[in-house]
């Protein structure tokens, strides 16, 4: 990225901060290198264009002290809680021509090059948050340690859309091996799960992990040892060629299997990894110079950071009331002990910290909702995820009954019981029996009316939506329903419970099945309805692998339940007409409890579908011929252009409806609450980009340039 481009946009410089420090035991001085950008704990250090100018030329000083036998060494660590968080996202997309990524690139090689390169042993002390670029300020040192309580240790670009760009895919499997290279950068991002510190140093991506207590004295101390030769870090040997080979064709067929080269990026990263072995550490980092100046330029990565400053953005959602005008919370009830009314219960009891009253029909049910928080208190506990004493608080903080009167202490009540509506309004007329009347009542319905569960309550201006997704402890996504007559003061201590909980909440309207399950089940139902029509089954499961979706239809099928799916694809029908396709086909399966999937063939692959299923809809047709419903029988991507025909008509209808304020909080929703990738951006950027807004609608869903390379 060049200086003028960077002067469109400004940058929040993180500063190179340098100070010396006498390394005990007369091993010489340390010039310890401090990025800090000047904010506090909640901001983290990223790196642009004129920050990595400034490391640069703090290192080149350094360098020099070093050549002068002024320093023995040479450290990087980070302000409070921080290495950084890599290179500057939004100012990433604000790169406009091919050389200014190229630029952006080798501006970083140039930089950490100067680590490898300094002329004495260099140190990078992780104190915090290292991701991206900032975990590959570490690895270009000759020596890494980290403090206990970082936060995260990643390489995410490839769930973004890019490659680790400044030396990743070339130090990574030097360090750890080609299998464990594999995991740090394809398999965790796709997970979106970052290595804890002492995963870190348990497969040597890094060599020490210290106390955050006394982490940089003993980072220092550690350090004068090696400049003294008291410690020799052992490095290991790269893995032989046919290893590392049959390891790159493995990684290469589950990318095949899961993502179907719907993105490029991970391929790219892969093509990088496979190199990594013979290549010249400058030939390396001039293929990532390369790769990371095509992937910048394209939409993918666009996307991906429209979705990355959808997600940072929601901390403040759109549309919601005055924080202020939430209520305290002291105690919640939760009605129902089933598995969803369990999970509430134990993210409310773990996050809140407040007494949970979890409340069912007879003991026996009681008994299993208490037993579901035990065993997964017990769980958390076994793998060191929660402390002894915070498990037993939480245990404790639960408490079990079959009398509606218990409630009466609640601040607010949830309900988690089956999705009926008639049972949901006769929970809330018994609840209000027994409540005070600032009491919120919430709902965690997925798809009926609040404002109809409402009707005829004395205070219907209380009742909110609080939608969770299962399995509710993962699930970042809350929907927050607000009513025809719900208050400003219910939905913002809905939003306040949502906060506390650490998950995103987004204020939808009180329309059939909101955002999430009103666009995912319009996908399975159109799915089904081309295999009712004679498509067939296999075909159509995988007929939506370009949109890269975490899992195949029927597999989504068998996450949710065939018969919640299929309740909810009824209520859609009755609620918004034939849009929502009616199934048979989908009757016949819940009726007779057929299995919808089989087991993984392997860890990480999608479960196939199984082949009982081709019955209960009838035998599969020519693709072309008349079908069952007298049309065209589909093949994939027929299958493909149906479903997405059908979304793009589905979101102009919720966009006319207001259910959400604009296309962005839809792609937030899909994102968060259905595993729409970072790469698609969203739903939005998906239509617009293949073209289905403008044939469909008539116009384009967002402007152009903004989750895309501009026109």
């Amino acid at each position: 990225m060049t200086e003028s481009t960077t002067a469109t946009r400004a940058e929040r410089v993180t500063h190179s901060l340098v100070r010396d420090v006498v390394l005990p035991g007369g091993a010489g001085i340390l010039a310890l290198v401090t990025l800090d950008n000047g904010l506090d704990h909640t901001k983290p250090n990223t790196l642009g264009p004129l920050g990595m100018a400034e490391l640069a030329q703090r290192l080149g000083e350094q360098r020099i002290r070093a050549a002068a036998g002024e320093i023995a060494a040479i450290a990087v660590t980070g302000k409070p809680y921080f290495l950084a968080a890599g290179a500057d996202l939004l100012g990433v997309g604000g790169v406009h021509t091919r050389d200014e990524a190229l630029t952006m690139g080798r501006s970083g090689h140039t930089a950490y090059e100067l680590l490898h390169d300094a002329g004495v042993p260099t140190f990078a002390f992780v104190n915090g948050l290292a991701l991206g670029g900032g975990l590959e300020v570490a690895l270009n040192c000759d020596y890494r340690t980290v403090a206990s309580d970082a936060a995260a240790l990643a390489l995410p670009e490839t769930g973004l859309g890019l490659v680790p760009g400044w030396g990743g895919a070339y130090l990574v499997p030097r360090l750890v091996g080609i299998e464990k290279a594999v995991e740090v950068i394809l398999t965790r991002p796709a997970q979106n799960k970052p290595f804890k510190p002492a995963e870190a140093a348990a497969i040597g991506l890094v060599d020490e992990l210290f106390d955050a207590a006394d982490f940089l004295e003993q980072s220092i101390a550690w350090a004068a040892r090696v400049v003294r030769g008291d410690i020799v870090v052992p490095r290991r040997d790269l893995d032989p060629q046919p290893v590392w080979d049959a390891v790159i064709a493995g990684a290469r067929a589950q990318l095949d299997a899961v993502i179907h080269r719907s993105r490029p990026a991970p391929y790219r990263a892969l093509d990088l990894l496979a190199a990594a072995r013979t290549a010249t550490r400058a030939e390396a980092f001039a293929a990532e110079d390369e790769a990371l100046a095509d992937l910048i330029m394209t939409d993918e990565m666009r996307a991906s950071v429209y979705a990355f400053s959808q997600v940072s953005g929601a901390k403040k959602p759109q549309g919601a009331p005055d924080p202020a005008l939430a209520r305290p919370v002291t105690r919640v009830g939760i009605v129902g002990a089933g598995l969803m009314a369990a999970q509430i219960a134990l993210l409310v009891a773990q996050r809140l910290g407040v007494p949970v009253v979890m409340r069912d029909l007879d003991e026996e049910r009681v008994a299993k909702g208490l037993g579901y928080v035990r065993a997964t208190v017990d769980k958390l506990t076994a793998r060191g995820a929660l402390a002894p004493g915070a498990a037993a608080r939480i245990v404790a903080s639960v408490h079990g009954t079959t009398d509606l009167a218990e409630f009466a202490a609640c601040d607010v009540v949830i309900e988690a019981v089956t999705e009926i509506l008639a049972l949901k309004k006769k929970v809330f007329a018994e609840l209000e029996t027994v409540i005070s009347p600032e009491t919120v009542l919430a709902t965690n319905t997925s798809a009926l009316s609040v404002t109809e569960m409402a009707a005829g309550l004395t205070h219907p201006e209380r009742v909110v939506g609080i939608h969770f997704f299962n399995p509710v402890a993962q699930m970042p996504l809350v929907e927050v329903v607000q009513a025809e007559r719900t208050s400003p003061e219910a939905v913002a201590t809905a939003f306040a419970i949502t906060r506390k909980l650490r998950k995103t909440g987004v204020l939808v309207k009180d329309r059939p099945g909101f955002v999430v399950n009103r666009l995912l089940v319009l996908v399975m139902g159109k799915v089904v309805e081309a295999i009712e029509n004679g498509t067939d089954v296999r075909v159509a499961d995988q007929a939506l692998a370009p949109l890269g979706l975490p899992m195949p239809t029927f597999a989504l099928f068998d996450l949710v339940g065939p018969a919640v799916g299929l309740h909810v694809l009824t209520s859609l029908r009755a609620d918004l007409g034939e849009r929502f396709p009616a199934s048979p086909g989908l009757e016949k399966l819940v009726a007779e409890g057929t299995r919808v999937v089989l087991d993984a063939p392997a860890r990480g692959l999608p479960k196939p579908v199984d082949p009982a299923v081709q019955d209960a809809f009838g035998p599969a047709l020519p693709a072309g011929s008349t079908g069952r419903l007298g049309t065209p029988v589909l093949d994939g991507a027929g299958v493909l252009d149906a479903v997405l025909t059908a979304l793009t008509v589905e979101i102009g209808h919720m966009l006319d409806e207001q259910v959400v304020a604009g296309a962005s909080p839809i792609d937030l929703c899909m994102i968060l609450g259905a595993g729409w990738g970072f790469h698609t951006g969203g739903i939005a950027p998906y239509l617009d980009r293949t073209g289905y807004s403008a044939r469909v609608l008539g116009h384009r869903l967002l402007p152009d340039g903004v989750a895309n390379v501009p026109a």
